[in-house]
């Protein structure tokens, strides 16, 4: 029996195979395929997921534009990733799913295979590198605020924004400008990302394995930088011994007068954290939790991609439905993590819908 083709990381879209669990199978080639109940429930998830991830990017966009306070850094890399995912979810989710439904065919032709490919590896490779820009602002904010300002910030920020939107335009424009490998398949109604092994490593190390090990080493730098400031702050704590009445005495003029302050304490907020460190914290916290939801989102789907084509091995169609729909839910929680660790977003959204 012929092994179906593999597809890579971006345009992977081998649909949900319930129907063994079901009993429901795939129509006849050309003809419409047959679905369960389980099939149309999970098919309506994946449409759900869609519209969402849709909204809150969308959401976020027009939060953005409408609050001037926000026409700055680091509001332009959060507006720069709400872009990659508000377009992985009207330009690449969409397809993806009709393919779902269309039983692993592509039937909508050539052209629009290459264009469909082209936007998939672009947006999804801008959204990863959009995420490790966001953690590398975070970490020198923390670890360099005294030089790290506001004018520095900026034009960093948009060296990275326009890094990421060229190298991710490079990834998915290569096979195109070089003949590196082939997307469409008429004959079998196949549209791929192309399967030629040295584009799949160049591809998935340019697009994940890459900003992967930036993430990581980022988060680590950031919790090292963390332990190292509580540990110098518990150090340099001061506490400083005093009685229990203190009494201060002006003897200027008669009759004499007597100042008391008991339990009188002086204290330089050592026990307690200063705004910036909370705000450090926070910060640390919200870059902690999107990286783990990146890693968590790509690295199954990224791993049976890259190994797949090089020890030829057959990987069931339902897990690498699975893996492909979880790497695309990372456009979801983007949008969701960043905003519930900020309060202005938070007003500006009500204000947005209540006029406030």
């Amino acid at each position: 029996m012929e092994r179906p083709l593999n597809t890579s990381c971006f345009a992977e879209t081998t649909p949900l195979d319930t129907g063994n669990r079901s009993g429901s199978s795939p129509g006849p080639a050309g003809g419409p395929v047959q679905l369960s109940v389980f099939s149309v429930l999970v098919l309506t998830l994946l449409a759900m997921l869609v519209v969402a991830t849709f909204f809150w990017n969308g959401l976020v966009l027009a939060t953005i534009l409408r609050v001037r306070s926000f026409h700055r850094v680091p509001h332009n890399l959060v507006a720069s990733m709400a872009v990659s995912d508000v377009m992985v979810a009207a330009l690449v989710m969409p397809l993806s799913l009709v393919r779902e439904l269309s039983g692993r065919r592509w039937r909508l032709g050539r052209a629009l295979c290459q264009v469909w490919i082209s936007f998939d590896v672009l947006c999804c490779t801008a959204s990863i590198w959009n995420v490790t820009a966001i953690a590398l602002d975070r970490y020198w904010s923390i670890t360099r605020h005294l030089e790290y300002t506001l004018r520095v910030r900026r034009r960093i920020s948009n060296i990275m924004i326009a890094l990421t939107w060229a190298l991710s335009a490079f990834i998915s424009l290569a096979p195109l400008l070089f003949g590196w490998g082939e997307t469409y398949s008429e004959a079998s109604e196949e549209c791929q990302v192309s399967q030629e092994p040295s584009y799949t490593i160049f591809s998935t190390f340019g697009a994940f394995y890459l900003p992967l090990c930036v993430v990581l080493f980022v988060y680590w730098k950031i919790y090292k930088a963390a332990r190292f400031r509580i540990g110098s702050r518990k150090s340099n704590s001061i506490t400083p011994i005093t009685p229990e009445a203190l009494e201060v005495e002006a003897a200027a003029q008669q009759p004499r007068m007597v100042f008391t302050a008991r339990h009188a304490t002086v204290t330089f907020q050592t026990d307690g954290d200063t705004w910036r460190e909370q705000k450090e914290k926070k910060a640390a916290l919200m870059v902690g939790i999107l990286i783990g939801v990146f890693v968590l989102c790509w690295i199954p789907f990224f791993i049976t991609e890259l190994i797949n084509p090089l020890c030829s091995c057959d990987i069931p169609p339902l897990w690498k439905s699975i893996f492909l729909w979880l790497g695309y839910s990372n456009s979801f929680f983007n949008p969701l993590i960043y905003t519930a660790f900020n309060k202005n977003y938070n007003n500006a959204f009500r204000n947005l819908f209540f006029r406030q």
